[in-house]
């Protein structure tokens, strides 16, 4: 008598044991107390059966319900299953629904499942965040480099938060904004004295389309004097027609030495022309003396003349080396 009845004790309590693995009694009951609805033990069975753990829907499901979120189980447990990260987009709702801002559950899960933080999608709605941009150059008309960076106030567009670019895109395009603004101002000057100019100019261009954020203002922090560009692109032109100019001339004296060299090389051919018709001459003369063109006395009267030519360039040498010394002497006399 006394075996049945143990064995079926210890039935019952292998039954109950099973059954609290997968029938977490404390969080039915905390369920059943705080008014949730549709959380019933063969749900709770399901999510275990199905790999959920129970806990993260059960307590997420309940925080929605004291705050007045209407969202069911079955929507959670979805989420869940997709990869989603169920208590961020229940915080998320919670803090829009404090804040009066319109999200619903389908936005806030398709912000989690696209990588994106609800919950920091609703608190920069509530709070805007300030993004500073890197150093910006840019070059005015008057060839003065200068460098500014700016502090960008951007609120989160939550109906654009899915698919919409995200901080580095508005950092980028604030950036080209700054190098415009300077490029097409006449002077440096203007911009250092008017750096609120750069961000009229940027905010009217609508760098938020297509973005995740609302630019709400583009405060130019510091602006700063680089290089002057265009004097260094001057003098970087001077060296490089400086150095074309010096190629030029090192061409022409090249061309010179070269026609030099020629003409050398002519003189010394026809020098050597002369030295031979020079050397002919002598037997021109004899064979005209044996012809009988010329006598004896034409000859000697030749010679006579040649003579008396190389006689008179003598004392002209002479003079002129006299001259040169006499002047000389008189410059020392003084």
């Amino acid at each position: 008598m006394n075996g049945p009845i143990i064995a079926f004790a210890v039935i019952v309590v292998i039954g109950f044991v099973v059954m609290l693995q997968f029938f977490p009694v404390g969080l039915w009951i905390t369920a059943i107390a705080s008014g949730v609805p549709g959380v019933t033990p063969f749900s709770l069975i399901g999510m275990r059966l199905r790999k959920v753990p129970q806990e993260k829907i059960v307590l997420p499901l309940i925080a929605s319900v004291k705050a007045g979120i209407d969202v069911t189980a079955n929507q959670l447990e979805t989420h869940y299953l997709a990869g989603g990260n169920v208590e961020r987009v229940v915080q998320a709702l919670i803090s829009a629904y404090r804040a009066q801002i319109p999200l619903s559950f389908e936005k806030a899960s398709a912000i989690d499942l696209a990588g994106r933080n609800p919950l920091e999608a609703v608190r920069m709605s509530v709070d805007p965040k300030v993004i500073e941009t890197p150093v910006v150059a840019g070059v005015a008309k008057d060839g003065v480099e200068l460098k500014a960076f700016a502090r960008v106030t951007v609120r989160a567009n939550i109906d654009r938060f899915v698919g919409g670019a995200g901080e580095q895109t508005v950092l980028a395009r604030v950036g080209e904004g700054i190098v415009t603004t300077i490029g097409s101002a006449t002077t440096h000057k203007i911009v250092l004295e008017n750096p609120d100019q750069i961000s009229r100019t940027v905010l009217a261009k609508g760098l938020d389309a297509g973005t995740a954020f609302e630019i709400l203002s583009i405060d130019i922090a510091d602006v700063d004097i680089g290089t002057n560009i265009g004097a260094r692109l001057q003098t970087d032109q001077a060296e490089a027609d400086k150095k074309i100019a010096q190629a030029k001339a090192e061409e022409r004296r090249s061309m010179a030495i070269a026609r030099e060299q020629e003409m050398k090389a002519y003189t010394q051919e026809m020098r050597a022309k002369v030295v031979e018709s020079e050397a002919q001459v002598p037997m021109a003369m004899a064979e005209a003396l044996r012809s009988g063109h010329i006598g004896v006395m034409d000859y000697i009267n030749l010679k006579n003349v040649q003579a008396d030519t190389d006689m008179r360039q003598s004392i002209g040498r002479l003079s002129a080396n006299g001259d040169s010394a006499n002047g000389a002497e008189g410059v020392g006399v003084r």
